[in-house]
């Protein structure tokens, strides 16, 4: 599924429903988790010293960038299906790609980053269907090279090798 917005983040049904249930947690269980442990730190005394207070406020702020980030996510999510083994890019598959001079193929995922961390034994870099190259590729076939600008403007051609669905 592509979408013409710039701030799309695209995800699989799978990915948007693990993004839900972990938002909920933070929001809900995970929220009263943290306040506890801030409050029974508290109870312990001076807090300028405090290394279980300091501690708890540490993480209460990294989980709560980490509800920020996934309420952004989750705003922007096109939810879709995983493309179909045809030859032609789009989000949510795995593409081989080899620049021009380059004997070497390179594999990504093209689709939302948030993808990745749902499967961390995955080792491939992610490109958004956005990025100058994502959006020469998106659309095109298996064997096809495409031309696109980096952003020092210097023009870059790469070729198709594959383009499968990431199963995730």
């Amino acid at each position: 599924m592509t979408s013409t917005s710039d701030n799309v983040a695209w995800l699989t049904q799978e990915a948007y429903d693990r993004l839900v249930a972990e938002l909920e947690h933070l929001t809900g269980p995970g929220r009263s988790e943290i306040a506890k442990r801030i409050e029974e730190a508290r109870a312990e005394g001076d807090l300028s010293e405090n290394g279980g207070y300091q501690a708890a406020k540490e993480e209460q702020g990294k989980q709560e960038a980490r509800v920020r980030q996934l309420q952004d996510v989750l705003l922007r999510a096109e939810v879709g299906q995983t493309g179909v083994e045809d030859g032609v890019v789009g989000p949510g598959m795995l593409v081989t790609v080899r620049f021009a001079g380059d004997p070497d193929t390179e594999q990504f995922l093209l689709g939302s980053r948030e993808l990745l961390n749902l499967d961390p034994s995955m080792d491939a870099a992610v490109y958004s269907p956005q990025s100058p190259l994502g959006a020469a590729i998106n659309g095109r076939r298996t064997g096809e090279r495409a031309t696109y600008l980096t952003p020092g403007g210097r023009s870059v051609e790469v070729d198709i090798i594959d383009a499968k669905p990431w199963t995730g």
